[in-house]
């Protein structure tokens, strides 16, 4: 019977990742977006010199000595009490295993003859994982187990995306718990409503700029800022939204999108923006022309403009040439013709009954 069950539950486990894998195939309904995954521990090669805070939890053991064998907690105040025959709880709030194992092997030794303890870390729950969303590739939850810079940060969640508009907020949620020399002023609680947070540009971590690349703690939650769109239409070789990242120019937006068309009517770009409470949009006309000549200053886009490119007058200047030739060839855009040598005054009409 025993036998029976084993061999069943061997290809319930064999069978189950292929039969969701069918369900996603079949589409079944997917974790919206964003979808976060297991919190990453971000040092893949062990924690060295880890600090204890509340909530850690050690596997104390003494040699020869069974019944002293105890999985303990480090409670709310940084302390071990738990532990039998201790006459004082002791403290582990940042210190680390071999100081508390110490402290430990010293308040045994008032009863037994040179005890030999030993402490190891069994689950480290002291530190909130710190979050990155936004424009990232895969939002990510890291385990903060050891110091961990903003770039590592960004590389648990596979990089940045298009949509980052070149900013990155980090808001601290927590109080340092393990200050520096230096940091003891990050050590003090502070009131949820004025949470401190830093503007990082991303243009300067790429830089290598040190104060561009920081500490992240625990609990942080960083955010990648995402683009709002900008929509380009008209006389441009491809029309279409694109992302408005920091300081986005007319010039520069234009450029994006394949530059304007030889029909364009550069001289009167139209820039529509929206206003809150107007109940139509502000309209912004711009000589992109003499911006090309360094004549006149660029434009700086707002999210949700709408940049139109119009098309310059079949009969101006610019398409003059175009048009005279499109009339002998009967191709002038815009325009239906029967033909140079027939004027439309005498085309006939013909109904047919």
């Amino acid at each position: 019977m025993k036998r029976a069950l084993a061999l069943v539950a061997i290809l319930v486990n064999s069978v189950s990742p292929l039969a969701v894998r069918s369900q996603q195939q079949q589409g079944a309904p997917q974790a919206p977006s964003p979808s976060f995954s297991e919190p990453l521990s971000v040092d893949t090669q062990g924690i060295k010199n880890y600090l204890l805070g509340p909530g850690d939890v050690l596997d104390v053991r003494v040699l020869f000595q069974s019944d002293l064998n105890a999985v303990v907690e480090v409670d709310s105040d940084g302390n071990i009490s738990s532990l039998p025959f201790l006459e004082a709880p002791i403290p582990a709030k940042c210190r680390n295993e071999k100081e508390v194992q110490k402290d430990i092997a010293k308040s045994f030794a008032k009863y037994l003859k040179n005890p030999q303890v030993s402490v190891h870390i069994s689950q480290k729950k002291s530190r909130s994982p710190a979050t990155i969303t936004g424009a990232v590739r895969q939002p990510t939850r890291a385990l903060m187990q050891r110091a961990v810079r903003l770039n590592e940060l960004i590389a648990t969640a596979e990089g940045t995306t298009e949509r980052a508009t070149g900013t990155i907020e980090i808001l601290h949620t927590e109080p340092v718990m393990c200050p520096q020399p230096g940091q003891e002023a990050l050590a003090k609680p502070f009131d949820e409503d004025k949470a401190p947070r830093e503007l990082i540009k991303i243009a300067d971590l790429r830089a290598g700029k040190p104060q561009a690349n920081p500490v992240i703690r625990p609990g942080d939650y960083v955010t990648v800022i995402e683009a709002e769109p900008v929509y380009v239409t008209g006389s441009v070789l491809v029309p279409q939204a694109i992302y408005l990242t920091d300081d986005l120019m007319l010039s520069r937006a234009l450029a994006m999108v394949g530059g304007t068309t030889k029909e364009a009517k550069t001289n009167d770009v139209q820039i529509y923006r929206l206003k809150a409470g107007a109940p139509a949009p502000e309209v912004i006309r711009v000589d992109y022309a003499a911006i090309r000549k360094n004549l006149k200053p660029d434009v700086h886009l707002q999210a949700f403009d709408q940049v139109d490119v119009p098309e310059a007058s079949i009969i101006s200047k610019k398409r003059l040439g175009a048009t005279l030739m499109g009339i002998v060839t009967g191709t002038v855009p815009g325009v239906i013709t029967s033909g140079f040598s027939r004027p439309a005054s005498t085309t006939k009409t013909t109904i047919i009954r």
